[in-house]
C-alpha cells in the first residue's frame, strides 16, 4: 500500500506540478467552451439551411455531416497538424484542435437539430405559412423552438462526448490537462500527475453531467 500511495499520490510531486495541471485545466476549459459555441452554432445554422430543401446545398450539408461523423477526430487532427504544412498551411495546435472538434460537433449537432425539425408536424409549417408568416418566420418562431427542445437531450450527451476529446490535443503539443500531466509524469517518474489529471477531468465533467441531467429532466417535463 505504501508503494501504491507513493506512486499515485505523492504529495511532493503533486505540489510541484499542480501549477502545470491547473494551467492545463484552463486551456481545456477555453477550448471546450469555444468548441461548444462554434459547433452548436454551426450545426444549428446548417440544419436551418437544410429546411429550405435546396438540393445542391443539402447535398453538401449531408456530405459534411456524414464525413465528420464517420472520421475519427484524431486522424483529422494529425492530417491538419502534420500534413498541411507540406502545402504551406501551418496551424497552431490549439487552432487545429478547435477546428476539428468544432466541425465534428457541428456534424452531429446538424443531424440532431434536423431530426428535431423533421419531428415538427407538417401542419404546423403549413399553418404558419398560411397565416402570412412566410417560411423563414415560421421556421424561426414555430419550428425552431420545438426542434431545439426535442434535440436537447441527445445534443447534451454529444457535447459532453466531444468536449472530452480535448485530450486529443496531447499528441500535437496542446498544453491541456493530459499533455501537462504526461509531461510532468515524464520529468517526475511518478504516476501522481496522471492521478491529478483524472481528478481534474472529474472536477470539470461531473458538474457538467449533473447539470446536463437536470436540464434533460426539465426538458422532459416540459414535453409532457
Amino acid at each position: 500500500m505504501d508503494r501504491f500511495l507513493e506512486t499515485f499520490f505523492n504529495p511532493v510531486v503533486a505540489a510541484k506540478y499542480a501549477p502545470d495541471i491547473i494551467a492545463g485545466i484552463w486551456v481545456t476549459l477555453e477550448i471546450a467552451a469555444a468548441v461548444i459555441v462554434a459547433g452548436i452554432g454551426l450545426g444549428l445554422l446548417l440544419a436551418c439551411l437544410r429546411t429550405y430543401r435546396i438540393k445542391i446545398l443539402n447535398f453538401f450539408i449531408i456530405c459534411f455531416a456524414d464525413i465528420f461523423r464517420a472520421l475519427p477526430p484524431l486522424v483529422v487532427i494529425l492530417i491538419l497538424y502534420f500534413g498541411f504544412p507540406s502545402i504551406g498551411i501551418r496551424l497552431s495546435g490549439p487552432m487545429v484542435l478547435f477546428i476539428v472538434l468544432a466541425l465534428t460537433l457541428a456534424a452531429f449537432a446538424e443531424e440532431i437539430f434536423w431530426a428535431g425539425f423533421s419531428s415538427v408536424e407538417k401542419g404546423q409549417w403549413e399553418a404558419g405559412i398560411a397565416t402570412g408568416l412566410g417560411f423563414t418566420r415560421t421556421l424561426l418562431y414555430i419550428a425552431l423552438p420545438q426542434a431545439v427542445r426535442l434535440a436537447f437531450p441527445p445534443l447534451v450527451n454529444r457535447v459532453l462526448a466531444i468536449t472530452k476529446m480535448t485530450a486529443l490535443g496531447s499528441p500535437i503539443g496542446v498544453s491541456e490537462i493530459l499533455s501537462s500531466a504526461t509531461t510532468a509524469q515524464s520529468f517526475s517518474g511518478s504516476a501522481t500527475p496522471l492521478t491529478m489529471s483524472v481528478a481534474a477531468y472529474l472536477a470539470i465533467f461531473i458538474p457538467m453531467v449533473i447539470v446536463a441531467r437536470w436540464l434533460e429532466g426539465r426538458t422532459a417535463w416540459k414535453k409532457r
